[in-house]
Parts: C-alpha cells; sequence; structure tokens
C-alpha cells in the first residue's frame, strides 16, 4: 500500500458521498504513516477537519485499539461538538467500533470521571480541560499510549496565554508518550513558520510538515452603500437596517455578525422592527447561557432560521452547509477576521462565499474597502509570537504537581521544549516555584500561600491535599469580568451580564438581553431575576477592549488617503469629503503623522491622524491630556476612534511637538499606569491565573466584588513592600502589551516629531467630523437627544465642507 491510500472501508465511504478525497488530505495521511508533525493550511470547505482526523482513522481501522489514541484541542466548546456530530456521521455509515466523545467544562461530573477510567479512542476537549486532566495521578496511564493530537483552528489561540498553556501541555504529553504526533488545522495563517515552530516539539520547524490546501473559490464580497450618503460617525451600521433585512429575504440562511455582545443584541432587536415577513431570526453570543446558544445552533443546523445574529462566538468552525451569506455589521477590523467569517456562507471550496460589509461611517468605507483588497492580495493579519506568560506557567507547574512530585531540573528541560518557554531562564523559573512554594518574601507569612513544599528527596510536592482540590476547581486562562447570571424566577437560565451593569439595575428596570426586553423582579448575590416584558427597553452595556483596524488594514488606508487615483472607487460622498480635505487641509502620506489644530465652540481642539487603532488612541488621550494639564493648557477632555483621536482644551496648542515625545512613555505612562485602575486589573487576572486568588470555593462562587476585595489587598501589599514580585512583572508586561496596544503607540511616539505635519485651521477639518461628533454621543442616551445629535452632526458636516 502507498502511503497516501485509503484503506477500502474508507475507499467506499468516500464513493457513496460522490466526494474523491482531496490532495492536501492525501497528503495529511502520508504525514501520518510517516510519523512526521503535520501543519495543514486550507481554505474553510477544504475538509480540514476530517484531513486532521484520516491517519487515525486509518490507524484505527488498519489497527483496531482500545485506549485514548487521538486527542482534538478546539479553542471553543461548541467547536468540539460540532466536531463530535461531523466526526461521528463518517464512523456510523462505516460502521466503525471507535467511541468518540467531548470534553469541557459543561461534561457532567460523572462522564468525566468514567472518561478518566475509561478514555475514548477519540477525546474533543479544550486547552484547559487538558490542562486539568493532566493534573490527576492517573493521567500517566490515560496519555501513555496516546499517539496524536490534532490542534484546530490554531491561529486563534496559539499567540495567546491559552496557547502557552496548550504549548505547556504539549510539551508534558510528549514526555509522557515520547512518539506522540502533532497536527495543527488553520485557514488563515500569514507565517506558517511561526506555527510550525510553536507547534514542533523543541521549536525544531523542521520536524513539522507543511501541508498547503487547494486554492478556494474567490469569495464574493460586496460594500453595502446606503440608500443615501455613508453616514459621518457610528460604527455599528444600523442605518442600513432595511437594505439587511432585503438580504436575508433573499437568501436561504444569513449569518449576520457584529464585533461586539452590545452591537449583536443591538442589531437584532433593529431587525426585528423591520422583519414584516415574521421571518425567523436568532441570537448568539459568549454572555447567552449554553441552552441559549445550543437551541441557536441547532436550529441553524435543522435548517429553522433564516438568519442568526452573532459575534466572535460563531467565528470558528460551526459549520452549517445552508449558510449561503454573510452579513458583517461594521468594518471587520482584520483581513484574517473577515476571511473566517465569509468562510461560514456555503462552507464549499468550489463555490463562492457571498460577502456583504456593512461600514459604519466614511473611515469605516475605507477600510472595508482595504479588507477587501487585501483578501484579493491574499494578505493576512500579521501574527505576533511573544514569549510564554508567567502566570500561565505557574499555573501549569501547579498543574503537574497536583499529578506527581516532580524535579526541577527535569520540569524546567520539559517546559523548555515549549516553544514560548523555549528561552526561560532557570532564575525566573526558580522564581515561579519559590512564588508557588510561599507566595513570595510579602506574603510567606500566610499558610494559604504555602502551596509547594520541597522534601529531602529534592521533590516538589503539593503542601495539602486541599490545595490539589483549589487548583481544579479554580485553573483556566480565560478571566472574564465578574457576572451575574440572568434568570426567571422558575430557574431558567438566560446567561449573564457583567456584574458592573447588573448592580446599576433596580426593580421595574428593564434591559434587552437574549434577544427579550426584561424587567427586574429582584437582586440576588450574583443573580438578576427578571420577567419578560414589553416595555422600553435599554441595551446591556459590557466593558473591555474593542477589537481594533490592525495595523496592515490601516497601512492601506493610509495609501488611500495619499493615492486620488483610487478615489474613483469610491462613493460620490466618500470622494469629495477627501477633496474637500486636501483643498481646506491635507491628507497625509504614509510616513507622515498629521496633526491638525483649530478653535470650534469656544474650545481649542487637536487632531492627530495615526490610524494606530481604538485603544492605543485611548492611552494616548489619557497620556496627552495629562501632559496638556503639566503645561497649563487646560484640557476638557479627549475621543478616539480607530483611525483618529481628539483632544480638546481652553487653551490654543501651537506646539503638537511637546505632547507626542517618546518620553511620555517614561513618565506619564507609569505614573498612569500604576495610579490608575488599569494595573489592579491586569494584577486580577494574573493573580486568578497564577493562583494566588481563587474565583472558586467548594460548594460556592465567589462574587467578582469578593475577588476585586481579594487582589486589591494583595496588590497594595505587594505594591508597598515587595514591588518586583513575580505577579507584579506579569501584570506589568499584560498592561503594557495586551490592555493598551502599548506595542502600536510606542512606534507612533518613537517617529511623531519626525514625521509630524502640522496643520492650522480656522475652523474644523472634513476629516475630522466623524471623531468630533463622538464629543456630543459619549453621554448621549435615546430618542429626541439623538435626533438632536444628528442635526449637529449634520451642520458640523457643512461647516467642514465649506470652501469658502
Amino acid at each position: 500500500m502507498k502511503p497516501n491510500d485509503l484503506p477500502p472501508i474508507l475507499t467506499d465511504w468516500f464513493q457513496s458521498r460522490g466526494w474523491t478525497p482531496r490532495r492536501h488530505q492525501l497528503d495529511m495521511l502520508g504525514a501520518g504513516r510517516a510519523g512526521r508533525h503535520a501543519l495543514l493550511v486550507a481554505a474553510t470547505g477544504a475538509g480540514k477537519t476530517l484531513a486532521g482526523f484520516l491517519p487515525t482513522l486509518t490507524e484505527l481501522i488498519d489497527a483496531p485499539s482500545d485506549g485514548l489514541h487521538t486527542l482534538y484541542i478546539s479553542p471553543l466548546k461548541a467547536l468540539a461538538v460540532d466536531v463530535q456530530r461531523n466526526l461521528l456521521t463518517p464512523i456510523e455509515q462505516m460502521g466503525l467500533p471507535i467511541r468518540v466523545e467531548t470534553r469541557t467544562g459543561d461534561t457532567p461530573h460523572d462522564r468525566k470521571v468514567r472518561q478518566r477510567a475509561r478514555p475514548p479512542q477519540i477525546l474533543l476537549t479544550t486547552p484547559e480541560s487538558l490542562s486539568l486532566l493532566l493534573s490527576y495521578e492517573d493521567s500517566f496511564t490515560m496519555f501513555a499510549g496516546l499517539k496524536t493530537i490534532v490542534v484546530d483552528e490554531v491561529h486563534a489561540f496559539a499567540t495567546e496565554k491559552r496557547g502557552d498553556l496548550l504549548a505547556l501541555a504539549m510539551a508534558r504529553l510528549q514526555r509522557i508518550a515520547p512518539g506522540l504526533r502533532r497536527v495543527a488545522l488553520s485557514a488563515t495563517v500569514a507565517d506558517p513558520d511561526g506555527y510550525r515552530a510553536w507547534l514542533a516539539p523543541d521549536g525544531d520547524i523542521d520536524a513539522v510538515s507543511l501541508v498547503l490546501g487547494e486554492k478556494g473559490a474567490d469569495p464574493d464580497i460586496a460594500i453595502l452603500l446606503p440608500e443615501g450618503r455613508v453616514p459621518w460617525s457610528g460604527h455599528s451600521g444600523v442605518y442600513a437596517i432595511p437594505q439587511v433585512m432585503a438580504e436575508i429575504e433573499t437568501h436561504r440562511t444569513t449569518i449576520v455578525f457584529c464585533n461586539t455582545r452590545g452591537l449583536a443584541e443591538l442589531v437584532f432587536q433593529n431587525l426585528w422592527k423591520v422583519n414584516d415577513l415574521k421571518l425567523p431570526i436568532g441570537v448568539h453570543h459568549g454572555s447567552l447561557s449554553l441552552e441559549a446558544r445550543r437551541k441557536a445552533e441547532q436550529a441553524m443546523a435543522d435548517g429553522k432560521l433564516r438568519a442568526l445574529v452573532a459575534t466572535a462566538s460563531l467565528d470558528l468552525g460551526v459549520d452549517w452547509g445552508d449558510v449561503d451569506c454573510v452579513i458583517q455589521m461594521g468594518a471587520p477590523k482584520g483581513s484574517s477576521r473577515l476571511l473566517q467569517r465569509i468562510g461560514r456562507a456555503n462552507h464549499r471550496l468550489d463555490e463562492s462565499s457571498e460577502a456583504v460589509l456593512v461600514p459604519g461611517n466614511r473611515f469605516e468605507y475605507l477600510e472595508a474597502r482595504a479588507a477587501l483588497d487585501a483578501v484579493d492580495a491574499g494578505e493576512l493579519d500579521p501574527d505576533n509570537f511573544r514569549a510564554g506568560a508567567l502566570d500561565v506557567l505557574a499555573q501549569h507547574v501547579m498543574g503537574v504537581a497536583c499529578a506527581a512530585p516532580f524535579d526541577a531540573g527535569d520540569l524546567l528541560d520539559e517546559v523548555r521544549g515549549a516553544l514560548p518557554y523555549s528561552a526561560l531562564e532557570a532564575e525566573t523559573f526558580d522564581r515561579v516555584l519559590n512564588f508557588i512554594a510561599d507566595g513570595g518574601y510579602s506574603l510567606r507569612a500566610y499558610d494559604r500561600f504555602k502551596r509547594l513544599t520541597r522534601t529531602p528527596d529534592g521533590l516538589w510536592r503539593v503542601t495539602k491535599p486541599a490545595f490539589i482540590a483549589q487548583h481544579r476547581l479554580n485553573a483556566g486562562i480565560i478571566v472574564e469580568a465578574a457576572m451575574m447570571d440572568v434568570r426567571f424566577k422558575n430557574g431558567r437560565r438566560l446567561g449573564k451580564v457583567e456584574e458592573g451593569f447588573g448592580t446599576q439595575l433596580a426593580p421595574g428596570d428593564t434591559f434587552f438581553f437574549a434577544g427579550m426586553a426584561l424587567e427586574v423582579e429582584r437582586t440576588e448575590l450574583t443573580d438578576l431575576i427578571v420577567r419578560a416584558t414589553s416595555k422600553q427597553a435599554r441595551f446591556v452595556s459590557y466593558t473591555g477592549l474593542r477589537l481594533s483596524i490592525t495595523s496592515s488594514l490601516a497601512d492601506r488606508v493610509r495609501r488611500f488617503l495619499a493615492d486620488p487615483a483610487e478615489w474613483a472607487r469610491f462613493p460620490d460622498d466618500v470622494r469629495e469629503w477627501l477633496e474637500v480635505q486636501r483643498q481646506r487641509s491635507q491628507l497625509p502620506t504614509p510616513g507622515q503623522l498629521l496633526i491638525e489644530t483649530f478653535p470650534h465652540e469656544k474650545r481649542h481642539h487637536l487632531v492627530c491622524y495615526s490610524f494606530e487603532g481604538w485603544n492605543a488612541h485611548q492611552s494616548l488621550g489619557m497620556l496627552i491630556t495629562r501632559r496638556m494639564e503639566a503645561l497649563g493648557l487646560k484640557p476638557l477632555g479627549f475621543v478616539a476612534n480607530d483611525y483618529a483621536l481628539a483632544v480638546y482644551g481652553l487653551e490654543k496648542i501651537t506646539d503638537p511637538a511637546a505632547l507626542f515625545s517618546p518620553d511620555i512613555l517614561e513618565h506619564e505612562f507609569v505614573d498612569w499606569v500604576q495610579g490608575s485602575a488599569l494595573l489592579k486589573r491586569a494584577f486580577r487576572e494574573v493573580a486568578i491565573i497564577g493562583g494566588l486568588v481563587e474565583r472558586q470555593q467548594p460548594g460556592k462562587k465567589k462574587t467578582g466584588r469578593q475577588v476585586t476585595f481579594s487582589t486589591d489587598l494583595i496588590y497594595d501589599v505587594l505594591r508597598k513592600y515587595e514591588p518586583d514580585h513575580l505577579l507584579l512583572r506579569a501584570a506589568w508586561a499584560d498592561a503594557r502589551a495586551r490592555m493598551t496596544d502599548v506595542g502600536r503607540l510606542g512606534r507612533l511616539l518613537d517617529t511623531a516629531v519626525d514625521q509630524m505635519v502640522h496643520v492650522d485651521l480656522p475652523r474644523v477639518s472634513p476629516m475630522a467630523v466623524p471623531v468630533l461628533i463622538m464629543i456630543g454621543r459619549e453621554k448621549v442616551a435615546t430618542g429626541a437627544v439623538e435626533d438632536e445629535l444628528l442635526i449637529e452632526a449634520e451642520a458640523l458636516a457643512n461647516e467642514a465642507m465649506r470652501v469658502d
């Protein structure tokens, strides 16, 4: 038999379906038979999942065996369930004696216990559940015969903390089962070699075969233009709801993607207002209950919904063949994300996926056009690999100790086999061990932080059994904002809202959630008891960072502004907007930082067009207003979007360069982060991940306030007595790198003075209108006030577009 030949039963099954195995599927089989690790990069609809499992199915057909053969790792619980359904079908049709099961946080306890004693041949799970499995004494026997691990949608988490946890788990599995073969699957990878190195034991890139799938049909993407003019501001696209509804009416099944949970609820409610045909439409996002999400997913699978309004909860892997249109509300923020979402339509390699983009404003129109061009050019967003996080390492080390005592030198060698930790210094590893052993110098007087001890035989052991239970109850990498359950008084759960929002509600207050208007009946400790209502309601607000435009899309938008030859492709009002901007002020070229200053409504404004994303601009706004205060410029506030930052105050800014010098990161940034809640939030996350503070205790769950109170107390002690503590270092790294987009901010400030072009204007410019409108909208509610703002926005735009 040739390496790529299928067993007869598999050949017959393909033929019975009228299918022919694709080349990349057979190449993955060949890599499996050769015992090589493999990374498969193939378009959505190319049969990636089946390709990943073909070597497993073949091996279990050729040599049936009991015990765990293959682990499948998914970034999402829903993805594991979906794969189980798609994998069980061919196994049942071929009559193969292969058991496939899922294991996630939602799996019943008795099944979890049984799976450890008698695992299936194929187990589908998540990084967190795998890490927990490795914390049990019987993990050595459970995984001893493991042959393959398949990591699906690897791009979704390899460069994040969940990827750190999985890389450490794979290094542990490789020690338990030295012959283990690693496989990763993805549709959107910009740096295949980076992922090959991440996947490989000890980062040995040559040990991983790269398998590329056939190119699928080019997607059919259109930008929806409003009936009228492209709006000046906003990012929701709700102005186009009637047109979106028309698209839903003319397609079999549509997924309407939104960038935030709040926007998903808003779009869902607005669609129902114009759903004259009463078509069945659902809503799906991560804050809804598991039952609500599963119900929506099943309705889609059964063809009972015409449309589903969703967030990133459906970005990955849920494959419904009847979806024939994807609509993106607002700009996609990245070409890789756009491709991932487009791939949910048709899910067939040889048919074009149909997608519609609904830009929220004029800048978002340029971004949507940039995303289309990037997709046409095959340009994906860059993958940013980085060193592994120390709080994740601390959690992993504790899990290893729960399974068995360990030698520090042996474990360090094992940990270095995971690429994110390949350069880990022995001194840093020792600090991690000592942190778990006693909490650090400032906390070692407290027994509750003494989780590990080193015995005379030189091995590290868990101090007492209670710490093992505590670890298993609290392990995990995803640290959400504190949440409150939303439920009816009969006990039916609808999902969760953030505690900060829920605690503001009183009996009688109303809000939209899970597609319904709800009225609060009463508030319990961690529950909101509600009933359905027909009253006018508000929308749930969520904290957290927004998706920011990627640097590659931002660069394309900059090129659009600098090249009038491109403008012929744009709608008339967008083209006119840019032409008047060029006439009245200036358009920045790549490598330039345009700064405009002008008076408006008895205030002095500065607008910086840096295109570094909302998160970086929020941080920059904080820093610049602090520096304005120090310089006596009397700042009043700032607003930001993905493209620009506007600051305003009572004094005219004549020297912008003084506000943008690089030392702002050394002075104002450090002071601001240390004096704000930002570092405390980052510390809360690393303290939970690192095991210093538990979220749950046996039989009860702490409220968000209790967890925050615990972490704030410890934070204050460490800041005062041990500022170089391991977790404070980890929190600072998180605050700098992830929570403020400080990398983009730093690049901006390093070059700002050299690249700055300052234009002083007598009044507002056309390009400043989208960000300036936000000044009024920050405090707005709904109804008549919103109408007044629209009138003000039009007046501002008219002033900006005057050429006299």
